[in-house]
């Protein structure tokens, strides 16, 4: 029989030691994210639902974004037992530049949307990280003062090629007097997804006030007061004019005839790396790479926000790799959701990932250190992933170390 007694002081005191609750509202929210999905729920708790969507959706049924994500699930990982690494490197180089991590963070238009500090935040966390930054055509903040904020940092600058080329040229000139060290060219965007959520939800830009986005305000008053008592959100390189919605505006302003000619001119205006960002087929791989002359690619469905039942890139990125990665450096998107995802990426065929929906959520959950806690959760989990599999580092990666179910 159990013998019981009622336990002394000294035996309780080590069972009542109270961890210290932040008194910063940002840092306690913070401290509860530990995955990318928890930064999402913070998310969608501090910002207008017409945001969230616009950050969380994706095109159409969104059939791509769900595959996307449902393909990093067929991952299997190979572990070697006994590798005796006390310490694993999550360093590697992109485009002959060191990074800390296998990872930049992909260009997103209308980043002041999701806080009021926008790209700036995004580009200080980057560089505060060692880790590049690629900012849109379609920034909220301007190409030289993101340059200002992320100071010696890797920023990218992502190019739509614009109906205007004399404004093309100018985005061009902006950034190569501004410090970028890439020019990022999209080519998956002849005209733009029909995102249904931003339809049902009326989405515009800047945003209008309706009896919709009135009841928001009295749900998200701190978003908005942040919104109308800051610069005006709007776009910093281009002249947009009125309140649009996002579909319209971008297919005022894209060309959408595009072709193979159109690069001869960024090679006169540009004398850093092209990276071809949005090749879906191992034929537009060779083309990047054999007749414009890519320093790397992007294999990208655009995260599911073009062409919906586009490829999936996790799929296809093996193929592109055998096809093309001893001529160019091959990088991938869409779906990635975790350090694991980094490690299997990499073993697969890819120097490295580019994230944007995830540090979107840390933005809207808190700002410039919400992206610096996104980065951070990356790093750890990719580095716990490095350790359980043996590895010392992101570069000793390579096919023994992951493969694919089959679906």
């Amino acid at each position: 029989m159990t013998k019981r007694s009622l336990p002394r002081w000294s035996e309780l005191r080590p069972l009542l030691q109270m961890q210290p609750v932040p008194l910063d509202p940002v840092e306690r929210r913070l401290a509860r994210c530990h995955t990318v999905a928890d930064l999402r729920e913070a998310a969608r708790r501090r910002v207008p639902r017409a945001v969230f969507d616009f950050v969380d959706g994706a095109a159409e049924g969104e059939v791509s974004l769900a595959r996307s994500r449902a393909a990093f699930d067929r991952v299997e990982f190979a572990p070697a037992a006994l590798a005796g690494f006390d310490e694993v490197s999550t360093s590697t180089t992109i485009l002959g530049t060191p990074s800390a991590l296998p990872l930049v963070l992909a260009p997103t238009g209308f980043t002041r949307l999701s806080h009021h500090d926008g790209e700036a935040a995004v580009a200080a966390a980057a560089a505060e990280a060692g880790i590049p930054y690629a900012l849109t055509t379609m920034s909220t903040v301007s190409i030289e003062d993101v340059a200002a904020a992320s100071g010696d940092g890797t920023r990218w600058f992502q190019l739509y090629l614009m109906r205007d080329r004399g404004l093309t040229r100018e985005l061009v000139r902006r950034a190569k007097d501004a410090g970028y060290r890439a020019l990022v060219v999209t080519v998956d965007t002849p005209v733009v997804g029909q995102r249904v959520r931003d339809l049902h939800n009326g989405l515009t830009i800047p945003p209008t006030l309706t009896p919709r986005t009135l009841l928001d305000i009295s749900r998200r008053p701190q978003w908005w007061a942040n919104l109308l008592t800051t610069e005006p959100l709007e776009f910093a390189t281009l002249q947009a004019g009125e309140p649009e919605a996002h579909s319209a505006l971008i297919d005022r302003l894209f060309d959408p005839a595009v072709t193979v000619d159109d690069f001869a001119p960024l090679r006169e205006w540009w004398d850093g790396p092209i990276v071809v960002k949005g090749i879906q087929s191992v034929a537009d791989a060779r083309r990047a790479v054999e007749e414009l002359g890519a320093e790397a690619l992007v294999v990208s469905n655009h995260g599911g926000r073009q062409l919906d039942r586009a490829p999936t890139p996790l799929e296809l990125l093996p193929r592109v790799a055998e096809a093309v990665g001893d001529r160019t450096e091959v990088l991938i998107d869409s779906g990635v959701r975790t350090g694991a995802d980094l490690a299997a990426v990499v073993a697969l065929g890819a120097r490295a990932a580019l994230v944007g929906r995830p540090y979107l959520y840390g933005l809207m959950a808190g700002g410039r250190r919400g992206v610096a806690k996104t980065i951070a959760v990356y790093e750890a989990e990719l580095r716990r992933t490095l350790h359980l599999l043996g590895v010392p580092g992101v570069d000793a990666l390579d096919g023994s170390h992951a493969l694919l179910r089959a679906a």
